[in-house]
């Protein structure tokens, strides 16, 4: 029940600040400018290798070394499995990305809007995933402050990083002539699946604590793929794309810094 609760209340964290970033639609009337976006695009690729690495890749192998495993086998097992759920995931359920003209995934008559909205939630999931795990890990060892400590700085990482995420979405939805208590609601409505996430797979966890390296790197997988996928290509696209990657290298110092100074 901790786990849940704690899961709960840095799942309910990060859906916050995508609210905030959501409710940026009230106070711009146009999409944000270009470079801007590609700032957050590639602060929030940072903050997602970052946490790959030291909250869920590092702490899979110690757990699987603390259980006699070898560390790198669920590291790479479950990266590799966490990559497979998110690409069968982008062939199959329909979305648009923002700037984008064709969907991608199976033909479907949905809105357009609806699209655009599917795409942020397909990047939310392994998110969501993520900090559910974290907690979960931190149940797990309730007398190492450490662990909590580094779930926390995970989510606090991630809930930043979901501020212009929520921009992102909603600004664009009013651009194509959507009101902005719509824009705002559907951009909101694209971080819901973290907490549902997050709290699904502490549930599954109880089930599947024995393979929790697996599911720390699965996790991990997911959120790489999320990256290098979408988050990299939109980054780099038009001129003077440098200043994505300062806005990576910002993001993944910090997150790194998070993790290292709380973890």
């Amino acid at each position: 029940m901790q786990s849940i609760l704690w899961a709960a209340t840095g799942t309910g964290f990060t859906f916050l600040m995508t609210t905030l970033g959501a409710a940026m639609v009230f106070l711009f009337r146009k999409q944000l400018n270009a470079s801007i976006q590609r700032i957050f695009l590639g602060f929030a690729a940072g903050v997602m290798i970052a946490a790959s690495v030291w909250s869920l890749l590092i702490p899979a192998m110690e757990e699987a070394e603390a259980s006699g495993l070898p560390g790198w086998l669920p590291a790479v097992g479950g990266f590799v499995l966490g990559i497979g759920f998110l690409l069968l995931l982008d062939v199959l359920l329909p979305h648009l990305h923002v700037d984008a003209r064709q969907p991608e995934g199976l033909h479907s008559s949905w809105r357009r809007t609806t699209l655009l909205v599917l795409a942020v939630t397909l990047h939310n999931i392994p998110e969501g995933m993520a900090v559910g795990l974290s907690f979960a890990l931190a149940a797990q060892h309730a007398g190492e402050g450490a662990a909590l400590s580094g779930a926390l700085a995970l989510a606090l990482g991630i809930g930043i990083q979901n501020f212009p995420e929520g921009a992102i979405i909603s600004l664009p939805l009013k651009g194509e002539g959507m009101s902005s208590n719509r824009a705002f609601l559907y951009g909101t409505l694209s971080g819901v699946v973290e907490p549902v996430a997050a709290i699904l797979t502490v549930l599954m966890y109880r089930i599947l604590a024995p393979v929790l390296p697996y599911l720390l790197a699965f996790a991990a997988g997911a959120m790489m793929y999320v990256v290098v996928e979408e988050l990299i290509p939109e980054t780099a696209e038009g001129e003077h794309s440098n200043i994505g990657t300062i806005g990576f290298a910002v993001g993944f110092a910090l997150m790194m810094m998070l993790d290292v100074a709380l973890g």
